[in-house]
């Protein structure tokens, strides 16, 4: 029991520690600056912002994508 107790409390404190350091580092880093502009970062002339190239196995069209805007309430 307490051999369990011991372990899980021990891996709650590195794992937490090791997220906290992770952090740390994103930060010190720049790494969380300028998130728009990493989420455009998958994007390139093969496969274009705002253009669907997925297709399910055995289709030919790519599923249409319905851009309406529907108003807040």
């Amino acid at each position: 029991m307490l051999l369990s107790l011991f372990i899980l409390g021990g891996s709650f404190v590195l794992l937490t520690g090791s997220a906290l350091l992770a952090l740390r580092w994103a930060l010190l880093t720049g790494q969380l600056r300028n998130s728009e502009k990493a989420a455009l970062l998958v994007f390139d002339e093969d496969e274009p912002l705002d253009e669907v190239t997925d297709r399910f196995p055995g289709t030919t069209a790519a599923p249409t994508v319905d851009r309406t805007v529907l108003p807040r309430r």
